[in-house]
Parts: C-alpha cells; sequence; structure tokens
C-alpha cells in the first residue's frame, strides 16, 4: 500500500443521522393582532348590506367609469348624501344648503333645529343600510345632519320651484341659470342620493299648515320639478298618485315604465330562448321597417307584421345621465327591474354607426341634443359595453325572438333584398325601370320578327 496514501474517517459514523431541522420562526404578536383586527372588521368599500333588497345606494364600480368616464357619474357642484361629502370643488352649494335650512326654520317659526334633528335621529341606522359603502369615519351626529340638512335643501328647491315658496330675491339659484340646470343633473346621480324615506320624514315634519291642508305629496313635487328637463312627466303625478321610489333617481325610473309593460318584466318560458337582434341597416335589408310609436313612454316599443315601432327618446345631457345612472342601478340592486337596461341593450343592437343613429333620426325615433350621430353612437355603444344582460328575462324577450324570426324568413330577406338593390333611391329606381323597358322592348322585337314566320308557315 502506497505509504502516502491515507483513509480519513466519514464526518458521521455509519448510520448517518440526517441533519436538524431549523427552529420554528417565533410568530410576532403585531402578525396576530394584525390579522385578528382584519378578520373582526367588516368589509367597507363593498359592505355587508350591499347585497340586500334594502340596500338602494351604490358607490358605481370602477368599470364603469372607465369605460364611460366620471361625468355621468359624479356630481358637478352639489353632493347629497355621504358618498362625495365633504368634496372641496362642491363647497359653494355646500354653504346654500345651510342658507336653505335657515330660511326654512324662520319663515316656520315655531320649528327649532332640535325637533329636526330628532326627527331624523331614529332613521340613521336604516338610512346607513341604504348605502353600499360603511361610513364609519362619518359619527352619528355627522351623519344626521348631513341627512337633515342635505334633505331639507332638496325638499326646499322643490318648493320653491313649484312656488309653493316664494325665492329669496336675488338668490344666485334661480337667477344664474347654469347653477339651476347642474343641479337637475346632480339630482340625477345614483351615488348622490339620499333614501326616500328620509325625505318624506323631513317633508312631514317641516310641512306648514297650509302644505298639509292642500294634501300635496312628496312624490308630485318631485315629478314636477323635473317636467322641464323630460318630456312625458307633465300628468304621471296626478295619474299615479301611488308612485313610489327608493330614491329619487328610482322615482324617476319608475315614473317612465307604464303599468302595461310590468307584466312582460317576466320574460320568456323556460323551453324558449332569444338572442339579440341586427343593426338598423341589416334590420331594413331584411324589409323590417322602423316607425315612431305613439306612447308617451319610449320604453314601449312593439314589433308587428315587419313593422318596428319605437316612440321618440330624446337624447340631451340630461337623458345620457338618466340612462347611465339607471343601468347603473338596475344592475347593482338586488330586486330590481332592469327595463332601462333592456331599453339600452336593444339601442346597443340598432346601433352601429352614426348612420344607423341618422336613419332613427330621420323617423323621428331620436332627437338628438346630445351631439353628432357618431357621438351618440359611442355614447350608446360604451353604454352597452360589457353588460351583463339575461335576454330570456328581460320585458322584450318576446319582441327579439320575433324580430329574429322575420329576419331569418327567406321570401321577407330574398324580396326585400331585391327592394333595396333597386328600389333604394331614385337613381337605382330609373335604372330598374330603364332595365326592364329594354327587355320588353327586345321581347317585342322578337316577337315581331317571328309572327312573319308562322304566318307564311
Amino acid at each position: 500500500m502506497d505509504q502516502n496514501h491515507h483513509q480519513y474517517p466519514p464526518p458521521y459514523p455509519p448510520p448517518y443521522p440526517p441533519p436538524s431541522p431549523p427552529p420554528p420562526p417565533d410568530i410576532s404578536q403585531s402578525l396576530l393582532s394584525s390579522l385578528h383586527t382584519k378578520l373582526t372588521t367588516p368589509p367597507r368599500l363593498l359592505s355587508t348590506s350591499a347585497g340586500r333588497p334594502t340596500c338602494s345606494i351604490f358607490k358605481i364600480p370602477d368599470s364603469f367609469i372607465a369605460v364611460n368616464g366620471p361625468n355621468l357619474y359624479h356630481p358637478y357642484i352639489v353632493s347629497i348624501g355621504p358618498i362625495h361629502h365633504g368634496r372641496p370643488h362642491l363647497a359653494m352649494i355646500q354653504e346654500h344648503k345651510y342658507l336653505y335650512l335657515s330660511q326654512l326654520l324662520r319663515r316656520l317659526g315655531h320649528l327649532e333645529p332640535l325637533i329636526i334633528l330628532r326627527s331624523i335621529l331614529d332613521l340613521e341606522s336604516r338610512a346607513r343600510e341604504c348605502y353600499s359603502v360603511r361610513f364609519d369615519e362619518i359619527g352619528r351626529d355627522e351623519f344626521v345632519e348631513m341627512m337633515v340638512v342635505d334633505g331639507c335643501f332638496v325638499i326646499e328647491l322643490f318648493r320653491k320651484t313649484m312656488r309653493m315658496v316664494r325665492w329669496e330675491p336675488d338668490d344666485p339659484i334661480v337667477s344664474m341659470q347654469w347653477i339651476f340646470w347642474f343641479l337637475l343633473r346632480d339630482f340625477l346621480r345614483l351615488e348622490n342620493q339620499v333614501p326616500f324615506f328620509v325625505l318624506e320624514r323631513l317633508f312631514s315634519v317641516t310641512s306648514s299648515d297650509v302644505e298639509k291642508g292642500s294634501g300635496v305629496r312628496l312624490t308630485r313635487l318631485c315629478l314636477d320639478f323635473f317636467v322641464n328637463a323630460f318630456e312625458g312627466l307633465e300628468d304621471v303625478g296626478e295619474q299615479r298618485p301611488d308612485l313610489q321610489g327608493m330614491h329619487l333617481l328610482d322615482l324617476l325610473r319608475n315614473a317612465f315604465i307604464p303599468l302595461e309593460l310590468q307584466s312582460r318584466q317576466r320574460g320568456l318560458g323556460p323551453n324558449v330562448s332569444s338572442r339579440v337582434i341586427h343593426n338598423v341597416s341589416k334590420l331594413r335589408q331584411a324589409g323590417i321597417k322602423l316607425k315612431q310609436g305613439k306612447s308617451s313612454s319610449w320604453l314601449a316599443i312593439k314589433f308587428r307584421r315587419g313593422v318596428l315601432e319605437m316612440p321618440t327618446v330624446t337624447i340631451d345631457d340630461f337623458m345620457s345621465t338618466f340612462l347611465a345612472n339607471c343601468v347603473a342601478y338596475e344592475l347593482c340592486h338586488k330586486n330590481s327591474s332592469t327595463y332601462y337596461t333592456t331599453y339600452v341593450t336593444m339601442l346597443d343592437c340598432l346601433i352601429n354607426s352614426g348612420t344607423d343613429v341618422e336613419y332613427l333620426a330621420d323617423k323621428n325615433i331620436i332627437e338628438n341634443y346630445f351631439g353628432t350621430d357618431a357621438e351618440i353612437a359611442q355614447f350608446i355603444n360604451n353604454l352597452g359595453k360589457d353588460m351583463p344582460f339575461d335576454i330570456n328575462r328581460c320585458y322584450l324577450a318576446k319582441l327579439f325572438v320575433d324580430v329574429n324570426n322575420y329576419y331569418q324568413d327567406t321570401w321577407h330577406v330574398q324580396w326585400a333584398s331585391f327592394k333595396y338593390t333597386y328600389f333604394n333611391s331614385p337613381w337605382s329606381f330609373i335604372s330598374a325601370l330603364a332595365a326592364l323597358v329594354l327587355l320588353v322592348l327586345s321581347v317585342l322585337q322578337t316577337l315581331y320578327t317571328m309572327i312573319p314566320f308562322y304566318q307564311k308557315s
């Protein structure tokens, strides 16, 4: 054996034991405390009450704002309720809220602020559950004060507008027209609402003896307040005195839903399915005509014998705000109907471009005070984008089926395509007529050529 070769003993005598595992790290007390706090803290941005039928005022989802922009949903000059409370750019009208409350107290004389605050105090917890967001940073006193100040401001504005109470001399809210019209739009925003039962309590507490004797209802005041902004509200307050809503936006939403449509919300049976319809240009090529409907509600759409009847809808800044917020409300509220979501889906199907809008305007189905035809098309298409919608459970479900069945009828499509190709314009008609005349003349020439031959035979 080589003397230079040395044998070294192994590091561990056999069998070799595995290395000992490292000791477990200690869990810090701060981590346990932090986890315990998170486990016991209820959700704030989307409260547990948001899924209940009583919750009716929602923060607009970020996905809606990303598509349609914040201008349709966020208030410009006034905050109503806690979602936008205290925003610096809304401070101007915030000061006038207290001025209106001071005028109210001075006019009634006997009414003390304590009485109004106490009337809302027992509604505080119920009112908080109407919002999808928890406002733990707003204490009880501040919340009650906010409900009183905001609610009285809305009601006093209704009274002044309806001439139940005279305007103060040089009141800038009415003398500066831009303020009043922005207030109207801000009252239509879903995030800018107070529960209607709060308004009703305040209206009852602050009504004078003359108001109580006249029997005027708050719902009638609300509808009359918006008459100048929307067509079709003139007689709703008188014809439907029992109309209700969760808040101002929902009250107006219900006002435009005709009673005869409410039975159609159930949709199709379990064995029938539908799908969306084609745009205006394709429907016309299939022989489907579009006609102005006679109903006072633009939701009352009918289809009979190849004619789609749609009542006139005026699209302007008010209607765009109203439609966007009604759709947001219907998609957020647990038990809401989907009339406006269905209507917007219908428009989204019909309109693919400014050309479709132009045709609907020519038929007096759309009155455009919004912008160009292309801008209306973009607004409608954005509003209908990524919208969860069950077409089989909407009030127009049967209409979608009937339109698609008519569209797929081969005879209708061929005859309509012939008319669309040869009779769509004066020039195409003249060309078709000239071709027909040439054909007839050719046939006659052939006949006159052949007649002498048969006579000789």
